[in-house]
């Protein structure tokens, strides 16, 4: 009995025990978002900064999705020492000093151009003019910037590695990419191409989508977002019978990789010609990944123009992934209650 009456005893005291304390369970729950990096511009082709969420509309799959933040990210100022403005004066907001980013390590842009060569006429001589005319670039190159410079002809040639040493940038552009031979580039320091450019896939990168992927996959490997900047006349196979394009297989793991580097590709089209059939595969990488694709052939200079104000700032979007199947989803994005275009990527994998 009194075995018993200690057992009742010791559960009555849990009991009360129990009572005071309540035992609470949290609830944990992983939410994915999606970021994209999007350029809103004017009918002039200007950046318009000072947007919020409110000022996109973004869907995905054909169905209106909230934004959660939408950030302003400028290119640093060229003069890294600039005067103080005039009390009153206006400034342009798209060329301020980048704000802070979560998920963003350094302010400077990374742009890799990539030269595609051909010494047919048609071609070379857009080729030339452009070489000439993305000189422009370098020249604005703010101290944070690095800028690789890549060749494509038979195969994928790492011309420079990351770098802000305009000399060094002007005769690579200006020269080497069409006379020079293609030289070992050893790993510089980070943000590094040559760290992570297979030399071997490069060898052996036959088309330019191929090529593509193997710059992907290089790229994926640091972090923020890219910038490519591609000089050429064109991507795909034209099949006569049909009249059809086809790009190389390598192009949608191009296109996946690209996406997942936060590559932006800016097409430039060399040919002169006001049409050709392979401009099609470059208005398609364009579009994938939020760019434009620019005929050169009558208006380099705009087409440049066009580029550099692209380059001057861009948003960083977010939103939360929705609850959808596995897969490829399509993105739409634009503006609400004003004028202008907005570049985005189209899609996303999730």
């Amino acid at each position: 009995m009194r075995l018993v009456g200690l057992a009742a005893l010791a559960l009555l005291a849990s009991a009360a025990v129990a009572a005071g304390q309540q035992i609470r369970f949290g609830e944990h729950v992983d939410v994915e978002r999606v970021v994209v990096d999007a350029r809103a511009v004017g009918d002039d082709g200007m950046p318009l900064p000072g947007l919020g969420p409110t000022d996109f509309r973004l869907k995905v799959d054909g169905k209106v999705v909230p934004l959660e933040s939408a950030h302003w990210v400028a290119a640093a100022r060229t003069d890294p020492d600039p005067d103080p403005p005039l009390e009153g004066a206006a400034t342009p907001a798209f060329v301020v000093t980048p704000e802070p980013v979560e998920g963003e390590n350094a302010p400077g842009r990374l742009i890799v151009f990539f030269f595609q060569k051909d010494f047919e006429e048609s071609r070379l001589t857009g080729l030339l003019r452009m070489q000439k005319t993305a000189l422009s670039v370098i020249d604005d190159l703010a101290p944070g910037d690095r800028v690789a410079v890549v060749s494509f002809d038979h195969h994928l040639k790492l011309r420079l590695d990351f770098t802000n040493d305009r000399e060094a940038l002007r005769y690579v552009i200006g020269h080497a990419i069409l006379l020079g031979d293609a030289r070992y580039i050893p790993p510089g320091p980070a943000p590094s191409l040559a760290e992570y450019f297979d030399r071997e896939r490069a060898r052996k990168a036959a088309s330019p989508e191929t090529a593509l992927l193997v710059l992907a996959d290089a790229l994926k490997e640091l972090p923020g977002p890219k910038t490519m900047v591609f000089v050429g006349w064109g991507m795909g196979r034209f099949d006569a019978r049909s009249g059809s394009v086809t790009l190389d297989h390598d192009y949608g793991p191009a296109r996946r990789t690209l996406l997942e580097a936060r590559v932006t590709v800016f097409c430039l089209d060399v040919t002169q010609a006001d049409y050709h059939s392979l401009e099609v595969g470059l208005q398609q990488v364009a579009e994938d990944t939020g760019g434009f694709y620019a005929r050169t052939h009558l208006f380099p200079d705009q087409a440049m123009r066009r580029l550099e104000a692209a380059l001057s700032g861009f948003y960083v979007l977010t939103f939360e992934k929705p609850r959808l199947r596995p897969g490829t989803h399509r993105i739409e994005v634009d503006l609400v209650g004003r004028r202008g275009t907005v570049l985005a990527k189209s899609s996303y994998e999730g």
